[in-house]
């Protein structure tokens, strides 16, 4: 009777979903199929996977380091673009493949179908920059899960994601300095964030590499564990930042990111606009009624 049961459901719920799919277009057909049964996007230099409203975005050239090439600029961006777009990922996880680098910077060997010229040098310049305004805007928390040595670029987006976890193996450093090159637009990113710029400038200059520890020491990342604990850590991290409201970490993003770069008495003036838009979201009531009420918050996300 029960394996009976089992079949009206299952074919139920198969009609049911293709009735849906009757009304759309095949291009939604496409979306909505994508939407039911998505956990892994493969790109050329990228693997995208979403679950339980995590997003995890890994560079996948371990052959290479997981150095960063134009593809992987432009299938960075993209998926960002995808992940902030899903209203069903509530964090996301950017993370190296291998476990000797998250990423070793720039890829000094340019493919044959990257241009070379003057200005599409200019330009992939503005777009690797990009990806810094992109993770500064971003409406979501962004954890990177430091796997192995974070040099050059890939130090940058350690330094530009929310929260970094970090092997105690793993080393960071800008060497681009030793190939007559300066970490012109990480710089942006990094000065904002260590403890120690005369340090950080230091490291420019020399190409030195540093240890996790320093970089910890410095303000560079948050936390520094042994290989077999770095899945629980950013794991645990994760959990606690979805337990809490989507719209709260969102304007919370915003008020650091925005509050940092402003004069004392704007920046006073900007978080007193933000507090007041954060009393009249619906999940400022729900929490305070979850208090009294001693329950777990079911926020709503506005």
């Amino acid at each position: 009777m029960l394996g009976k049961v089992n079949s009206v459901i299952h074919y139920g719920f198969v009609f049911g979903i293709f009735g849906i799919l009757q009304d759309l277009k095949f291009s939604e057909i496409e979306k909505s199929f994508e939407y039911l049964f998505k956990f892994e996007v493969m790109y050329e230099t990228l693997i995208l996977e979403v679950s339980d409203a995590k997003g995890t975005i890994t560079f996948n050239r371990p052959e290479a380091r997981n150095a960063i090439s134009q593809k992987v600029v432009t299938e960075f961006l993209d998926a960002l673009k995808k992940l902030d777009e899903d209203k069903d990922v509530k964090i996301v996880i950017v993370t190296g493949a291998g476990d000797k680098a998250f990423s070793a910077g720039g890829d000094l060997r340019p493919s044959g179908s990257e241009e070379t010229h003057f200005l599409a040098r200019y330009e992939g310049a503005r777009k690797f920059a990009e990806i810094f305004r992109v993770l500064e805007n971003y409406s979501k928390p962004v954890i990177a899960r430091v796997n192995g040595d974070a040099l050059g670029g890939g130090f940058g987006i350690v330094c530009a994601s929310d929260i970094a976890v970090s092997v105690e193996t793993a080393r960071f450093g800008t060497p681009e300095i030793n190939i007559g090159l300066f970490p012109y637009i990480i710089l942006a990113t990094l000065i904002r964030v260590t403890a120690n710029p005369k340090k950080l400038l230091e490291l420019m200059l020399t190409g030195e590499k540093i240890s996790a520890t320093e970089a910890m020491q410095l303000g560079f990342i948050n936390y520094v564990v042994k290989p077999e604990q770095l899945d629980i850590k950013v794991q645990e991290i994760a959990s606690k930042l979805l337990e809490k409201s989507p719209a709260i970490l969102r304007l919370g993003r915003r008020a650091y990111y925005v509050a940092r770069e402003l004069e004392f008495s704007r920046s006073l003036e900007f978080l007193s606009t933000l507090l007041s838009v954060n009393f009249m979201t619906e999940d400022l009531i729900e929490g305070v009624s979850a208090f009294f009420q001693k329950r777990k918050p079911e926020w709503k996300g506005r």
